[in-house]
C-alpha cells in the first residue's frame, strides 16, 4: 500500500510513524510541500491523484491539515487521536486521510492510531448512503 505523509515538523513521533508504515511494507510517498497548509494539500492531492492509496498529515494539533486535505475534492480527512477513532472514520466515513497532532501523541499511541487507520480496507456497508451523502 502506498501512504503519502507530510508533517510540518519532524520529532520522536514523526519518526515512529514513518518508521512504521516502512516496517509494515508500506512505501511511504513524500510530496513536495512547506507549511501546514501545502503539506495538506499535496497529500490530499497524492491520494486522489493515485500516487498514493490513503493519507497521513500531521502538524501541531492536526487540525489544520485536516482542513487543508479536506479543501481537495474528493478528500476525506478526519482527526484522530486514538485507534477507535481512526477506526470508525475509515467504516463510517471512507477516511482517505489521516490527520494527527505530532504534538500531542506519543509515539507509541501515534503508530496505534495510524494502524487501526489502514487495517479497515473498506467503509461499513450499512454507512453507504450516509457516506455518499458527504459529496466528494
Amino acid at each position: 500500500m502506498r501512504v503519502a505523509f507530510g508533517a510540518d515538523d519532524e520529532n520522536e513521533t514523526t519518526r515512529a510513524v514513518v518508521r512504521s508504515l516502512t516496517d509494515a511494507g508500506h512505501e511511504v510517498v513524500r510530496p513536495s510541500f512547506g507549511t501546514w497548509p501545502e503539506l495538506g494539500r499535496a497529500v490530499g492531492e497524492a491520494v486522489t491523484g493515485g500516487r498514493a492509496d490513503y493519507g497521513v498529515v500531521m502538524c501541531w494539533t492536526g487540525t489544520g491539515t485536516a482542513i487543508a486535505a479536506n479543501k481537495v475534492p474528493g478528500v476525506r480527512a478526519a482527526l484522530a487521536w486514538e485507534p477507535w477513532i481512526a477506526r470508525g472514520a475509515r467504516l463510517w466515513n471512507d477516511a482517505n486521510v489521516l490527520a494527527m497532532s505530532l504534538k500531542r501523541l506519543a509515539p507509541d499511541v501515534a503508530v496505534e492510531v495510524v494502524q487501526a487507520f489502514l487495517a479497515e480496507p473498506e467503509p461499513d456497508p450499512d454507512e453507504a448512503e450516509n457516506i455518499k451523502a458527504l459529496g466528494s
